[in-house]
């Protein structure tokens, strides 16, 4: 491997651990405010992100738990889809990427992201009926992810798994011929 792909893989390396710290943080900072919500929706205002969903609690707890459950769910898994990015890169043996290890990571990025991609879709369509019905604060869609690209993204990269899983079969098998 040169120099500079080692270089840009490093600097990748540095970047996902970056992206894995705020999303962390974000949801962190999430069930904070799902807590304050329970027991002092009064501070809601000086929290992060001023998610205020006090209107929707007193009008329907159902509805109020179901959103946030979403909301907590995909900003978790997101975390972890980006931990697991960073386990990949840690282990990965770049001079004989194909291993099983690579695979089943690889296998659970995808599995990830399809999740993350249908829970979002699945809350979004929930939040359309809500609005139907009660209130809704405008700024619930930026805590639910796109979720076309995340279905999106599981698919390439479970074409991608499949090709590494078939790369280690042959790799496996050319290891037993020499």
């Amino acid at each position: 491997m040169s120099k500079t792909n080692n270089f840009i893989f490093w600097g990748l390396y540095a970047i996902a651990w970056i992206i894995f710290v705020g999303l962390s943080i974000e949801a962190g900072g999430l069930i904070v405010n799902f807590v304050f919500h329970l027991y002092n929706p009064e501070l809601i205002q000086n929290l992060y992100q001023k998610l205020d969903l006090t209107q929707m609690y007193k009008e329907s707890r159902f509805e109020f738990f179901s959103i946030y459950s979403f909301i907590l769910i995909i900003s978790i898994l997101k975390a972890v889809l980006f931990y697991t990015v960073i386990t990949l890169m840690h282990k990965m043996n770049l001079s004989k990427p194909f291993s099983t290890f690579v695979a089943k990571k690889i296998s659970m990025i995808s599995y990830y992201s399809l999740s993350i991609g249908l829970l979002s879709y699945i809350a979004k369509q929930v939040v359309e009926n809500l609005n139907d019905h009660s209130f809704v604060p405008a700024n619930l869609n930026q805590f639910l992810a796109d979720s076309e690209g995340f279905i999106f993204m599981g698919a390439v990269i479970h074409i991608i798994a499949q090709i590494f899983k078939r790369g280690v079969e042959l790799q496996e098998e050319n290891d037993l011929t020499v």
